[in-house]
């Protein structure tokens, strides 16, 4: 038989246990989930990994003829910032391929990835100055294939000429709220930056192909990114602050003018349509002789004459038959009876009588007069 006291110790350290997880404070999903500010993932070192690695690994990517002439020049270059990395670089121009192997001394398993998109963005047209920054660590990059998406090539052309915007702008802007840099070359669209501002390019760049325009995409980064500065609003939803544009002119699709209805489905054929001479029988015209059945055919040309006749007639007779008039509408007579201020006329013609036409008023003449002989006593 267990000792009483031994019983009681578990349920003693149960409710210990209880109380340290109640005094314990609540911690919000937040505030774990976001990342503290200057925070920076530490360096992959050779202490990491002092032993290196068991196999050689290589990568190889073709390039187009027209940067062969760039790539023979920076190819120095692109050999020293990956020797740093230790990994070999090989340029063939005979067959056209860039070729990226490990060596014994490589340290970093990642290296070789960050090579090969080097050599990838090198032969989708990016300059040398920005493609080595996808060895850094904060860097990544993201290769956009955009042929396939539209059918028509002058749709393409005109979709991609719209990412670009006029003398570069819409581009400009989009690398300036993704701080990432963006190369449009061909059927593909190349993006270098951090991965935050690479999910953004990619979204806009899909939406442009499929004929929605980067403006509105723009404006939604934009409001984005004065959110993002608000500390209150980081954990909220910004769904009320986003506009949310629709599309004015969707086109209705044309219905037919004949509609086609499908008939009900039966197992039975179509009845066989009757011939002619089942036609005369059910009539009677099989049993008619020869000269009744002409003077038959006779009647009905000419009842069918008659009837042409008679319509053409009518037709003719309507040029004949008078319009019908509009019923006249009488208008109401002016009232000329108006009050006559006989005495204020009467007032007009007296002093146009004292006006001589032409003349100067009795008042401005007698003025002059005293004036003339002022001056006749000065001398």
């Amino acid at each position: 038989m267990a000792d009483p006291a031994e019983a009681a110790e578990p349920k003693q350290k149960e409710k210990q246990k209880n109380k340290n997880k109640k005094k314990t404070p609540a911690v919000d999903e937040s505030e774990l989930l976001t990342v503290p500010d200057g925070w920076k993932e530490p360096a992959f070192t050779r202490e990491d990994n002092p032993k290196g690695l068991l196999e050689e690994s290589s990568f190889a990517t073709l390039f187009p003829k027209y940067r062969e002439a760039y790539l023979k020049e920076c190819w120095p270059l692109v050999q020293k910032a990956l020797s740093e990395h230790y990994v070999n670089a090989t340029l063939d121009l005979i067959e056209g391929s860039m070729t990226v192997t490990t060596t014994k001394k490589t340290f970093d398993p990642y290296a070789i990835i960050r090579a090969r998109d080097l050599i990838k963005l090198l032969a989708r047209s990016v300059p040398f100055e920005q493609a080595v920054r996808i060895l850094q660590d904060d860097v990544a990059c993201d290769i956009i294939k955009i042929g396939s998406l539209v059918r028509k090539r002058d749709t393409f052309i005109k979709r991609r000429g719209r990412l670009l915007g006029p003398k570069g702008s819409t581009l400009k802007a989009l690398e300036l709220l993704t701080n990432c840099y963006i190369m449009v070359q061909g059927n593909t669209v190349s993006a270098l930056g951090p991965f935050s501002g690479l999910k953004e390019v990619r979204k806009v760049v899909l939406d442009t192909m499929k004929n929605i325009h980067p403006i509105y995409n723009i404006k939604t980064l934009m409001i984005k990114r004065e959110l993002s500065k608000d500390p209150e609003l980081r954990s909220q939803s910004w769904e009320r602050f986003l506009p949310k544009f629709k599309r004015k002119n969707l086109k209705k699709r044309k219905e037919p003018k004949k509609k086609n209805t499908k008939k009900e489905y039966t197992p039975f054929p179509p009845p066989q349509p009757e011939s002619q001479i089942d036609k005369e029988l059910a009539s009677g015209e099989y049993f008619l002789k020869e000269r009744q059945k002409k003077r038959k055919q006779v009647e009905e040309i000419k009842a069918k004459q008659a009837d042409a006749i008679k319509k053409r007639q009518e037709e003719r007779n309507k040029a004949f038959i008078p319009p019908k008039e509009k019923p006249v509408v009488k208008t109401k007579k002016a009232s000329t009876e108006k009050k006559i201020d006989i005495e204020a006329i009467k007032e007009k013609v007296k002093n146009a009588k004292k006006k001589k036409l032409g003349a100067l008023p009795v008042e401005e003449v007698k003025l002059k007069m005293a004036a003339d002989e002022k001056k006749k006593k000065k001398k």
